[in-house]
């Protein structure tokens, strides 16, 4: 492989889900302390959640506490319980750029606004024929890391 054009500088965040996310705050916010920080809502995304975290400055990760708008609708957040992993990126177009050309396959959507202003974008849990590398299962965020993230966490 040629050489990573970008670094994974860390968890930026983690995204829990189920039918109802009053228990999901209940024990992440209420039992083991995390602070509630926000609210996203998305129609297109079939999404309520809220955005806890823990830590602070540029080291903060949030825990994402989501819901479906509507359960019978696609995307499904409420499955699978662990919705997806969030990494920190030095440079997200060269990251989606590199990995594309090494077989990574991406959700649709593209690089957008996420629910906490950063770019984002999503790789695909299952490869395909064209693109063989998924997430494996996992659906992984990867989030453009703002300086002051990646100041703080360059090696």
């Amino acid at each position: 492989m040629s050489e990573r054009p970008f670094k994974v500088l860390g968890i930026q965040q983690i995204a829990v889900s189920g039918l109802d996310k009053n228990p999901l705050r209940t024990l992440w916010v209420d039992v083991l302390g995390l602070t509630l920080s926000g609210n996203y809502r998305s129609e297109s995304e079939n999404v309520d959640e809220d955005i806890a975290t823990l830590g602070s400055g540029p080291l903060k990760v949030e825990v994402d506490l989501m819901q479906p708008l509507d359960p019978e609708k696609k995307p499904r957040v409420q499955t699978p319980p662990l919705n997806h992993v969030g990494l920190w990126i030095d440079d997200l177009p060269a990251a989606v750029h590199w990995l594309k050309a090494h077989g990574v396959r991406f959700a649709p959507g593209g690089i957008r606004k996420g629910a906490s202003g950063f770019d984002i974008c999503f790789i695909h849990p299952k490869g395909s024929e064209e693109f063989p590398i998924g997430g494996e299962g996992v659906l992984i965020e990867l989030v453009q890391a703002p300086e002051e993230v990646c100041a703080a966490l360059s090696v």
